[in-house]
């Protein structure tokens, strides 16, 4: 395990709210496979609406289907399926082969229904999850849908809040979002709160994928529930721009990373803003990380920012990597921004938008050629926001852009730290 932390810049304006930001990295430890992986109690919840007829669910069913082979007989698994009613297929079981069998008789026999219950029936699967919680082990609900919350609870705000009472409580939520009639934005809030991951499937051809990469993701977890801390005296203001849940009480911030794979790494950004001070006073903060298991315990790392003449804080250095990662999120956070505008029809603020976040990265960039490549993307983009754009490119762009600010790939995988021969 490895974690790091720096600033973008060490020195601070006595006159000025200056704005720095920290970089926190954490690296997971390697496989434990040779001990034996954390047993898995998953609940598979199904859209069966009746927009799932046909490929879609006949894909979700076979999905779940070779997902559940992959399970081990100290392993549990539920089936819940939804539609304006919820059915409890198979209730948490352990993943014996009669089990597994009885399973694909079960999946086999489900057909498409009517309207959609989301919110119930992700709840459903939930309680069955929690009915036998794995205190070792790690406990998640998949939830897959093609359409919007329209029946029980819809509200964005309350989905997003249950989802972070169950995380708290031990039970994480991933959600797969098929085709361009689903509510991307719910979807990642409840992926994000509920400590989980959110998937964009642009076909039903991509079920299958996304599905066996969320349980294979699942199955080579070997850190649970990490979190960063930060402390810092409570005149600095601190916000985690990276899309992590953040909490801060006084002078301590904890920020919800959540489960973590072998060798993932994973990137958070914090934005602090410093009260006023005289030059030559030195204002600190300590960082650490933990997990449930003690996995990641390790030394934490102290960084300290001095107040300094205006002068000196132009003719500062500034840390290139720390730069690059600030910019990502700002870019990833504008875009999602501009494409909420842009399908509202506000097209020239979509457009502004992009625009306004790519002058603030040209002003810092320089020459250096990441940077430059953020800023020549959102250049590009600014026109594209300025129309209307397909739904299902609007959901590509959001898609890459949660998954950029949750230090995850495009198609939304684990990023594995790079060995020292990629370097």
């Amino acid at each position: 395990m490895t974690f790091t932390a720096r600033t973008d810049r060490r020195l601070v304006r006595p006159t000025h709210r200056s704005h720095r930001f920290i970089l926190a990295q954490v690296t997971a430890p390697a496989s434990r496979r040779e001990r034996g992986r954390t047993p898995v109690n998953l609940a598979f919840v199904i859209d069966r609406s009746g927009s799932m007829a046909g490929d879609k669910l006949r894909l979700a069913k076979q999905a779940v289907e070779e997902a559940i082979a992959r399970l081990h007989p100290d392993d549990r698994f539920a089936v819940v399926v939804y539609d304006d009613t919820v059915d409890v297929v198979v209730r948490t079981t352990r993943a014996t082969p009669e089990a597994r069998r009885d399973a694909l008789d079960a999946l086999r026999r489900i057909g498409e229904g009517g309207s959609t219950n989301l919110g119930e029936g992700w709840l459903r699967g939930c309680e069955q999850v929690a009915a036998e919680l794995e205190r070792e082990g790690v406990n998640r609900c998949l939830l897959l849908t093609d359409g919007l919350a329209n029946v029980g609870i819809t509200d964005h705000d309350e989905l997003a809040r249950h989802a972070g009472e169950l995380r708290s409580r031990g039970v994480s939520t991933s959600t797969f979002g098929v085709g361009d009639d689903f509510d991307e934005v719910l979807l990642q809030a409840m992926a994000s709160a509920g400590g989980g991951h959110f998937y964009y499937i642009a076909s039903a051809a991509m079920i299958r994928d996304h599905i066996s990469s969320e349980v294979g993701e699942t199955l080579d977890i070997v850190a649970r529930g990490v979190t960063i801390e930060l402390t810092a005296p409570d005149t600095v203001s601190v916000e985690a721009l990276s899309s992590h849940p953040a909490q801060r009480r006084g002078d301590r911030m904890e920020i919800t990373v959540g489960d973590l794979t072998a060798e993932e790494q994973v990137s958070v950004v914090l934005r602090l803003t410093f009260p006023y001070g005289q030059p030559g006073d030195r204002l600190g903060a300590a960082l650490s990380v933990s997990d449930r298991d003690g996995v990641l315990a390790g030394d934490g790392v102290k960084l300290a920012w001095e107040y300094a003449t205006d002068r000196a804080n132009d003719e500062q250095d500034r840390d290139r990597e720390v730069d690059r990662a600030v910019a990502g999120v700002f870019a990833a956070r504008a875009r999602q921004e501009a494409l909420a505008l842009n399908r509202t029809g506000d097209f020239d603020a979509a457009r502004r938008r992009v625009v306004a976040t790519a002058r603030r990265i040209r002003g810092y960039a320089g020459r250096d050629a990441e940077l430059r490549r953020i800023l020549e993307d959102l250049e590009q983009e600014s026109a594209v926001m300025a129309a209307p754009m397909m739904e299902m490119n609007r959901k590509s762009a959001y898609f890459a852009s949660a998954n950029l600010m949750r230090s995850r790939s495009a198609m939304g995988q684990a990023v594995k730290a790079p060995r020292p021969s990629d370097r």
